[in-house]
């Protein structure tokens, strides 16, 4: 099972918990696709992306489950991210973990990430 990350704001993901799914953050609507993290990309992304922002949560879900639908494009560096094109359903979450702030500044990833 190989496991991708979305990093979302918490009421972002609450909104689509109640709706069943994930349409996607402005940014992935902008794009036409809901932009996904490898483990090793997490870090990176939310430095870009997320630097100081508090009340994120970490979405993992298992890349298998999408299909065809998500696609390993290159991005950053040529690096492939996964993108997945259309929505994500709630239920494909494995699990979803709060993404705090650490007293650095620098967002606190759960253990063996």
């Amino acid at each position: 099972m190989t496991l991708i990350y979305k990093i979302s704001p918490q009421a972002a993901w609450a909104e689509a918990e109640l709706a069943g799914r994930f349409t996607g953050a402005p940014v992935d609507l902008a794009d036409g696709f809901i932009h996904f993290s490898a483990a090793d990309q997490l870090r990176e992304t939310a430095a870009k992306h997320f630097a100081g922002q508090a009340d994120l949560v970490l979405v993992a879900v298992e890349a298998e489950a999408l299909g065809e639908a998500l696609k390993w494009e290159p991005s950053r560096g040529g690096a492939l991210f996964p993108h997945l094109y259309g929505e994500l359903p709630a239920s494909a979450a494995v699990w979803v973990r709060p993404l705090p702030l650490g007293p650095d500044g620098a967002h606190v990833f759960p253990e063996g990430l």
